[in-house]
């Protein structure tokens, strides 16, 4: 199929391009590249150095290049930035992706696939996390996520579009040849962080909060990798053949991992120390979040490769040494 990747030259987005390829489809890549990267796509993609909010522009890259399937990942997100600016959310990540939405109406496109996040189920009451617990979020990020999820929701009930909503846990990992990984300015993911205090790139890594009520005192994540959320975008493409679809699934390991688990595991993989310190906790943190994947696992196929936390940081360490300033600019 052809499939255009929105976002396609972000972190995740990179990955699923080169899934998609894998499996045989064609991907193209749509980015207005203002934290993506030109040198995370391959010169053969097809690429367009557009917004996704300019509907025009996009209705006429899905109507010219036949486009089947579109997957989403160009949102901001970074929940801090999103409660100090939250009109700058809620333009992009809820009104431009209407005018997406809108854009694919006019071409004809009736399916969607969409990168969203526990984000918005805020902070559970239960654990593991299922995917039909409350949704509320806490931040303005978490809510314009919830939004367009409940656009897509209203737009399936009226057979206007077929959809997919993924909520993502923690994504980490590189690909398994170091040709591409994460590269954010500024960088907020704790693996990238603490490899960099390993080698010397930052200063100390400061572990937020050690009174928790976890077994180390930390906060403990469910750290999926990339590669493993690239494959469960391409696993629902089935289920989007059928018209009015709305299908939602969670996407992480299960196991959770510490912050100080974290530490120990890019430690033995690069066998540097990482230096850290304690520091109070941040507000918002909760103490545990991780995925409950029985309904990924049995409607999609979808089983993650990456089950031991070493195995998704070598892959980070691997990109970290073949390109230590990430990528070029």
């Amino acid at each position: 199929m052809n499939v255009l990747v929105v976002g396609g030259a972000g972190y995740i987005g990179s990955h699923c391009v080169r899934q998609l390829q894998a499996a045989g489809h064609r991907a193209l890549v749509l980015d207005n590249l203002v934290y993506g990267h030109r040198a995370a796509i391959a010169e053969d993609v097809p690429f367009f150095n557009e917004d996704l909010g300019n509907r025009a522009a996009v209705t006429k890259i899905l109507t010219e290049e036949k486009i089947d399937v579109v997957m989403h990942f160009a949102a901001y997100a970074y929940v801090g930035e999103s409660v100090t600016e939250p009109l700058k959310y809620y333009e992009n990540n809820t009104g431009n992706t209407i005018q997406l939405l809108l854009a694919m109406q006019d071409a004809g496109v009736t399916k969607f696939v969409f990168s969203s996040t526990c984000a918005t189920y805020g902070e559970p009451d239960t654990l593991p996390m299922v995917e039909d617990l409350p949704q509320a979020p806490i931040n303005p990020y978490g809510q314009t996520k919830l939004q367009v999820e409940a656009v897509l929701k209203d737009l399936a009930a009226v057979d206007k579009m077929s959809s997919a909503v993924f909520r993502y846990f923690n994504a980490a990992g590189a690909a398994e040849d170091g040709s591409i990984g994460e590269h954010h300015d500024p960088e907020t993911h704790l693996i990238p962080l603490a490899i960099d205090a390993a080698t010397g790139k930052r200063p100390a890594l400061k572990i937020f909060g050690t009174d928790y009520p976890t077994p180390d005192g930390t906060c403990l994540r469910d750290y999926v990798h990339v590669d493993d959320l690239s494959r469960a975008h391409i696993a629902v493409f089935e289920q989007l053949e059928n018209p009015g679809t709305f299908a939602h699934y969670n996407l992480g390991t299960g196991k959770p991992t510490s912050v100080r688990e974290i530490l120990d595991a890019v430690e033995k993989v690069t066998g540097m120390p990482v230096p850290a310190e304690e520091a109070p906790r941040r507000a918002g943190d909760p103490p545990s979040l991780y995925a409950d994947n029985t309904k990924a696992r049995t409607e999609l196929g979808w089983e993650p490769k990456y089950l031991d936390i070493e195995s998704t940081i070598a892959t980070a360490w691997k990109w970290h040494q073949s390109h230590p300033d990430g990528y070029p600019e």
